[in-house]
């Protein structure tokens, strides 16, 4: 398989990862939203930290995306 042609099937799968995580990270502010006044403080902070982790991630895997779309112009 060509260079080229493994960098756009990488960035396909990203793109997937990517959707995948902000769906996630969605629906945690989402549910962080409705329930921070009932749910335990543990559940709460535990969602608060999933939270997090998952909007790293977002910006982890929008930063490799990009590097390697420019690796994809390099070529």
């Amino acid at each position: 398989m060509a260079k080229v042609d493994r960098i756009k099937e990488e960035i396909g799968w990203l793109k997937l990862v990517f959707g995948i995580l902000v769906a996630i990270d969605v629906s945690l502010v989402g549910w962080l939203a409705q329930h921070y006044a009932t749910a335990s403080r543990v559940l709460v902070l535990a969602a608060v930290l999933a939270t997090a982790v998952g909007t790293f991630a977002v910006v982890r895997v929008n930063r490799l995306a990009y590097h390697r779309i420019e690796q994809l112009e390099d070529l």
